[in-house]
C-alpha cells in the first residue's frame, strides 16, 4: 500500500503526532480489555518472568495484521465485510459474521461481568446492577454522542491502561530479573507453556480489531468528506504514513500495557505462591494483601475504565460487520435515525452480552469459548485479508508492499498454528 510517488505528494506542513493517533490507537487500547488483562494476569502469576517475551513476539505480527485491515478500508473506502460481499461468496461473509457476532457477545459479557465485580470489590453493592448500568452507558455514548466528541471520549479512555503503570511503579519488582524475561525468550515445551502463549496470541489479535479498525479508517475519511485513497492517490502518501505511524505506536502501548500487567502479576502474585487466576477482578482481589490498598484499587478502576474502551469496539465492530452484510446505512458519524439496524445491531450485541452474565455463564468458559471462536476465525479471516490487500482489482496500485506481504503470511501462519494448538494442547 505505497503510491507511487509519496515523496512528491507530500505536502510540507508540520506534521501533528498526536493528532494524528485515532482508530490505531483506540484499536490497540480497547485489545487490553478485562478479558485480556485476565489473560494476562494468568501468565504473570502462573509463570513469573518468563512469558512477558511473548509480547515483544506478538508486537510486530500484530501491528502488520491491523495495518493491513486499515489499509483495506482506506484504500477501498470499505469494511472487511462489505469487501468479503463484493468479491468473495456469501457463504464466507456470512461464516465469518456469524462467528464473529458470536464471539463479541460472549466477550461482552465476560468483560462487564469483570467490571460489575469491579466496581463491587471498590464500593461493595450489586455486581450485576452494576453491570447492566455500565452496559447502558456504552450504549447511550455510542448511540447518541456524536462521532466526533464520542472518539475523543474514547481517546482519554486509552489513559486508563495507565493504571498498571502505577500498580508496577508501587511495588517492589526485581527489574533485572523482569528485564530478562521480556527480551530474552525462554521456551518450554510442554502443554502449560504452549497453551499459556496460544492464550497471549489469542488474545492480541482478535478478528473483532481487524473489523473495527478499517471501519474506523472508513468513518473518518467520510467525516472528512475524503475520497478513498484507492481513488486519490496524490493523498495516499500522507494517510498511509499516518495509518503506519498510529498503528505501530496503538499496537506498541497496547502490548507495553501487557507486559507492565504481566510483571505487576509476577511481582506480587507469582511471588507470594498465587498462581491460578481465573478472572481479572479476581486478579485486583488478589493484589490487596499483598500489595496495598492503593494497588488494588488502581488495578480495578483499570478493568472498569478498559472495558468501558473495550466494549464499544466490540459492539461496534459487530455492528460495521452486520450493516456491511446486509447493506444496512452505518457508520457511527450517522444520526440514530438514519442508521437505526446499525446502531440497533449495538444495542443488541451489548445487552445480549450482559444478558449472559444472568444466566449463571462460568466466566472462565465465557472467555474459552470466545478464545475458541476467536481462533477459528482469526487465521482464514487474516488470508483472506491478505489476498484482498494484494489483489490490484480491489487495491489498484495501492496493494500490499513486500514487507507487508512477507510480515501478514507469517503472522497468519503463526494464527493457524495457534489456533489449531489450542484445539490440539
Amino acid at each position: 500500500m505505497e503510491p507511487p510517488d509519496a515523496s512528491a505528494t507530500t505536502r510540507r506542513r508540520p506534521y501533528n503526532f498526536l493528532g494524528s493517533l485515532g482508530p490505531g490507537l483506540i484499536t490497540g487500547a480497547a485489545d487490553d480489555d478485562p478479558s485480556g488483562i485476565a489473560t494476562y494476569s494468568q501468565v504473570g502469576a502462573q509463570f513469573g518472568y518468563s512469558l512477558a517475551w511473548t509480547m515483544l513476539f506478538s508486537y510486530p505480527l500484530m501491528a502488520v495484521t491491523q495495518g493491513i485491515s486499515a489499509g483495506i478500508g482506506a484504500v477501498t473506502g470499505q469494511g472487511i465485510a462489505r469487501n468479503l460481499r463484493r468479491h468473495y461468496s456469501p457463504w464466507l461473509l456470512r461464516f465469518a459474521v456469524l462467528l464473529l457476532l458470536v464471539a463479541n457477545v460472549i466477550n461482552i459479557g465476560a468483560d462487564l461481568g469483570a467490571m460489575g465485580a469491579a466496581l463491587e470489590l471498590i464500593i461493595g453493592g450489586p455486581q450485576y446492577l452494576y453491570a447492566v448500568l455500565f452496559a447502558l452507558a456504552c450504549i447511550f455514548l455510542e448511540v447518541f454522542v456524536s462521532y466526533r466528541r464520542y472518539v475523543t471520549v474514547l481517546k482519554w479512555l486509552t489513559l486508563s491502561l495507565l493504571a498498571y503503570v502505577a500498580v508496577v511503579l508501587s511495588v517492589h519488582v526485581p527489574w533485572g530479573t523482569a528485564l530478562y524475561g521480556t527480551l530474552v525468550p525462554q521456551i518450554a515445551f510442554d502443554g502449560d507453556h504452549a497453551m499459556a502463549l496460544v492464550a497471549v496470541l489469542g488474545t492480541t489479535i482478535s478478528p473483532y480489531l481487524f473489523f473495527w479498525q478499517a471501519g474506523e479508517e472508513v468513518e473518518e475519511q467520510q467525516r472528512q468528506h475524503r475520497q478513498r485513497l484507492g481513488a486519490n492517490s496524490h493523498a495516499a502518501g500522507p494517510e498511509l504514513s499516518r495509518i503506519r505511524g498510529d498503528t505501530l505506536f496503538g499496537m506498541g502501548f497496547s502490548n507495553l500495557v501487557a507486559i507492565v500487567i504481566i510483571i505487576a502479576t509476577a511481582a506480587t502474585l507469582h511471588a507470594n505462591g498465587m498462581t491460578q487466576i481465573q478472572t481479572s477482578s479476581q486478579a485486583a482481589e488478589a493484589l490487596r494483601p499483598i500489595a496495598g490498598e492503593f494497588a488494588f484499587a488502581v488495578f480495578a478502576i483499570g478493568i472498569i475504565g478498559t472495558g468501558m474502551l473495550a466494549i464499544p469496539v466490540l459492539a461496534g465492530s459487530a455492528a460495521y460487520a452486520v450493516a456491511e452484510m446486509f447493506r444496512w446505512p452505518e457508520g457511527l458519524d450517522r444520526r440514530p435515525q438514519d442508521a437505526k439496524a446499525f446502531y440497533g445491531t449495538i444495542a443488541v450485541a451489548t445487552l445480549g452480552g450482559v444478558s449472559l452474565t444472568f444466566v449463571g455463564m462460568d466466566p472462565i468458559r465465557a472467555l474459552y469459548w470466545s478464545a475458541v471462536v476467536n481462533g477459528v476465525l482469526a487465521a482464514p479471516l487474516m488470508a483472506i485479508m491478505m489476498m484482498i490487500a494484494t489483489n490490484p482489482r480491489i487495491m489498484g496500485h495501492l496493494t500490499l508492499p513486500r514487507w507487508m506481504v512477507f510480515g501478514g503470511a507469517l503472522a497468519t501462519a503463526v494464527m493457524a498454528l495457534a489456533s489449531i494448538g489450542f484445539f490440539v494442547l
